[in-house]
């Protein structure tokens, strides 16, 4: 029988004294390289660095509007093809590739409050401050014809939002309620409503075609099914939703922009909780849009920037900003998932890159082969902490820099004050929640009392007199 047996020499790996080189064991192997992980890292490092240099994100500005840009809508079926709507009631009708407007319309007296595109691309629609929704051809007029809209419904109340069906002729509007509407009616098909304050938005699901969703200003989301014509669930948040937006891959899943610098990822299936909370902003955050792949959405702010967040991190991997753009108003990304458009209160339309360091352009197979290795080893170092401080790094207007410092501060203090109110709870049993305690009145604290309300961010403290009183 023969008998395997592992044998080691000392003396091929032990040094006669310690004045001679360690002896490290070597891979023979040709194909096999000593230092292969050190030299993958600083290629890693070099193209992390390279990214950064070559991050130009902004590739045009459209100009030609005499007031803000107040909305943004997409063509179907052209991707060069690009409508706004001013804060002036004139829309406008842009091509991309040549950055140029093709056709100019006063649509409105007032504000441009809404802009959709019919499914198939032959026709758009608009809403205004003159409370009529009017249907335009998307082709002008012919030599000699006066710019006509096709058809003019109007309405009781000013509408403030308007979406098209993905597959049928009929439309949505949404005002002091939702109405739903065929092209061919003047008059509602059906109307829905669940509270009392107006709605600013209104969007259609583009996988189940029949729910859409609407934020009001009473801080709710309201979800609604077109075939039994009734509200299904709300959601109540802390403050104002000002628009949503749905997933284009997942049917459940939707992002609500708020007031409150935050914007907030729901499964309708369960509204108790968000899916997931995305941080950055600093001003409230005005609109939302998903990327065809559903990967990503580009969310509007008030603090003058765009962002870019991947749907499942709470922090942005991109933020835009230039020295003239003010308040962002509205965002949409395009339908080829490589470009993003913003419109801004100084008049003007912006399209930026998607990925800011892309290169436009036919690439050749070499660049393409090096392209994707430097991707692969990207994500292979991108923990590395070098790697992710040049990676994560971005230059911000001082504006926007204070405002973070000056958040982070505040979120300090409340952490303090609420670790504060359960060091008093664990220090004091007797103490009560105010739900709990209905017979506790805030304003006339009974002696001895101390009133500690657990379920909001200030903390109050009611001693005896003399003794020290904590807010």
């Amino acid at each position: 029988m023969k008998v395997k047996m592992l044998s080691r020499n000392p003396d091929n790996y032990v040094r006669e004294t310690k004045l001679d080189l360690q002896r490290v064991p070597r891979n023979y192997d040709p194909t096999l390289h000593p230092f292969e992980v050190p030299r993958e890292y600083i290629r890693a490092l070099n193209a992390t660095k390279l990214e950064r240099v070559f991050a130009k994100p902004f590739l045009a500005s459209l100009d030609g509007h005499r007031d803000g840009v107040n909305c943004l809508a997409k063509h179907p079926k052209s991707l060069a093809t690009v409508l706004s709507g001013a804060c002036d009631g004139e829309v406008r009708i842009w091509n991309l590739t040549k950055r140029k407007c093709i056709r100019t319309i006063q649509a409105h007296e007032g504000f441009v409050r809404g802009i959709c595109t019919r499914f198939c691309g032959t026709s758009f629609f608009t809403v205004g401050d003159d409370k009529t929704v009017k249907q335009w051809k998307m082709d002008g007029p012919g030599y000699g014809e006066e710019e006509e809209p096709l058809h003019t419904i109007l309405g009781k109340t000013v509408y403030t939002g308007i979406d098209h069906h993905w597959k049928e002729a009929v439309f949505a509007t949404c005002g002091q309620q939702v109405d739903i509407w065929d092209e061919q009616r003047t008059s509602p098909i059906c109307s829905m409503t669940w509270g009392f304050d107006s709605i600013s938005s209104v969007k259609f699901n583009p996988i189940e075609t029949f729910l859409l969703g609407s934020c009001a200003s009473d801080r709710n989301i309201v979800l609604y099914d077109m075939r039994q014509a009734t509200p299904l669930k709300k959601v109540i948040l802390d403050m104002r939703t000002n628009t949503i937006c749905w997933n284009p891959m997942e049917a459940f899943i939707f992002t609500a922009a708020n007031e409150d610098y935050n914007l907030y990822t729901f499964d309708m299936r369960a509204l108790d909780t968000p899916v997931m909370v995305h941080m950055d902003h600093v001003s409230a955050v005005l609109d939302v849009d998903y990327s065809p792949t559903g990967k990503e959405f580009v969310s509007a702010s008030f603090d003058k920037s765009i962002r870019i967040f991947p749907v499942d991190k709470s922090r942005s991997r991109e933020v835009y900003h230039t020295k003239r753009m003010q308040h962002v108003i509205c965002v949409k990304w395009t339908s080829d998932s490589k470009y993003i458009m913003c419109g801004s209160d100084e008049m003007n339309i912006r399209l930026w890159k998607a990925n800011a360091s892309e290169k436009l352009g036919v690439l050749t197979s070499r660049e393409k082969a090096a392209k994707d290795y430097n991707q692969k080893l990207k994500e292979k170092f991108q923990h590395h902490p070098h790697i992710k401080r040049i990676a994560r790094h971005r230059h911000l207007p001082k504006s926007i820099y204070s405002q973070i410092q000056e958040q982070r501060i505040m979120k300090e203090a409340r952490r303090r004050k609420y670790d504060l109110g359960h060091l008093i709870l664990s220090q004091y049993p007797f103490l009560t929640s105010p739900l709990s305690s209905p017979e506790i009145n805030k304003n006339q604290p009974s002696e001895g009392i101390v009133y500690v309300p657990l379920y909001s961010r200030d903390v109050f403290e009611y001693c005896h007199e003399g003794e020290a009183v904590i807010i």
